[in-house]
């Protein structure tokens, strides 16, 4: 961490220059002695990456920014936000703190909240930024974090760790292979806490992650924009149930939808009649598809499948409150049909247990992607295939 950085005129220059071409930063030479180019370009780079993804730090003069894989890798301001609400009790723990944007948010719920991080500059970064965004109930540890619950006689409300799922270079797929490893440590979280939150991404199989781990009450699959972030696995110390809470959020500044639902449920209910395009036609939030739930919000949502094996839903009057996308049938074709009479040269393409995917459809019939018109490509309850062109609502 350079604190030259810091200097008003300095960081005019970063605001200054956000749209300027960062290879021309490096290659050019530093208006500032102590800066050197690829610093200069470094913070910009990063600030541009926050805009969206973290648009308070971006708004907040006096943030130090770190390398931008420290910020890919952060939590997005919506779904830290969304984790925090999870807490329970007053003191938390982050074992794996980064860029320190969970801790900054279970700071405004907890009363106090212990950060580590193993990168010393991340972790000064991180300091730097929790005293310019007032969160002075988080105090910062340099070094890794199960070694800190090993050494400390502290014990905390919640734990929560992120673990790296990227070891040398490659990519692991089972909790025990990630770093740190929670399957070894779990007994020692559990000694420390009474609640553990584990965040994991969503290529995680569900049913994979609960023969690893034990005690889990929820498991939140998050979603923004329709977009699967994040596998929330809840871990409480005195659960006694017999299996966790899945809990779909799809979340939205203004509103976050949340449907929750038991897996034997879903396995329970069984669907035996499946139903033609009707006037309104429903593609579920990922976040659903995700946690597997596929026939019981034919319930939830007083809607019909079109095939055991096509996840879009129909019914004749509209629910505005189904959770995922929604869209007014103008046309039902049958796939033969249409290949001789489309007109529709400009659509958005959605291909849904259809033999083509979007690309390959787009290339077939000529439709340039955009526009107000959806074409669903699906298949429907009498394994026909079916175009549904419709306009979402």
């Amino acid at each position: 961490m350079n604190p030259a950085i810091l200097h008003p005129d300095v960081q005019q220059f970063i605001e200054d220059n956000l749209q300027t071409d960062i290879t021309r930063l490096l290659l050019g030479k530093s208006p500032f002695l102590e800066i050197r180019p690829k610093e200069l370009a470094e913070q910009i780079d990063s600030k541009k990456h926050c805009e969206k993804k973290l648009p308070l730090w971006y708004s907040t003069p006096g943030i130090y920014y770190p390398p931008k894989l420290a910020i890919e890798q952060s939590s997005s301001q919506a779904t830290a936000a969304y984790k925090a609400d999870l807490l329970k009790g007053n003191t938390c723990i982050d074992l794996t703190g980064g860029f320190g944007v969970d801790s900054f948010f279970f700071s405004q719920k907890a009363t106090h909240v212990t950060h580590c991080e193993l990168n010393k500059d991340i972790s000064e970064i991180s300091k730097h930024n929790a005293g310019i965004l007032n969160a002075d109930n988080i105090s910062f540890f340099c070094g890794d974090g199960i070694d800190y619950l090993i050494h400390s006689s502290e014990e905390f409300d919640t734990i929560y760790i992120d673990p790296s799922r990227r070891i040398k270079t490659q990519k692991v797929f089972k909790l025990k292979d990630c770093e740190p490893d929670i399957v070894s440590n779990l007994s020692l979280l559990l000694k420390k806490a009474s609640r553990i939150i584990v965040k994991t991404a969503p290529l995680l199989d569900i049913q994979a992650g609960l023969q690893e781990l034990r005690l889990v009450s929820e498991i939140h699959i998050t979603s923004v924009k329709n977009d699967c972030k994040e596998l929330l696995w809840v871990i409480d110390k005195d659960f006694n149930g017999n299996e966790p809470q899945l809990i779909c959020a799809a979340i939205d500044n203004e509103k976050t939808q949340h449907y929750s639902f038991k897996l034997s449920e879903e396995k329970a209910l069984l669907l035996n009649n499946y139903s033609e395009p009707l006037n309104y036609i429903y593609e579920p939030d990922v976040a659903l598809l995700k946690a597997g739930c596929f026939k019981i919000i034919t319930k939830r949502f007083q809607a019909m499948k079109l095939h055991q094996h096509t996840h879009v839903y129909t019914s004749e009057f509209l629910n505005p409150d189904f959770m995922g996308r929604t869209f007014k049938l103008i046309q039902r074709l049958d796939y033969r049909a249409f290949i001789n009479t489309n007109t529709i040269k400009k659509a958005n393409v959605i291909s849904r247990n259809f033999p083509l995917s979007p690309d390959e459809l787009k290339k077939k019939h000529a439709i340039k992607d955009g526009g107000l018109d959806y074409l669903l490509f699906t298949t429907g309850p009498k394994d026909q295939l079916l175009v549904l062109h419709c306009h979402r609502l």
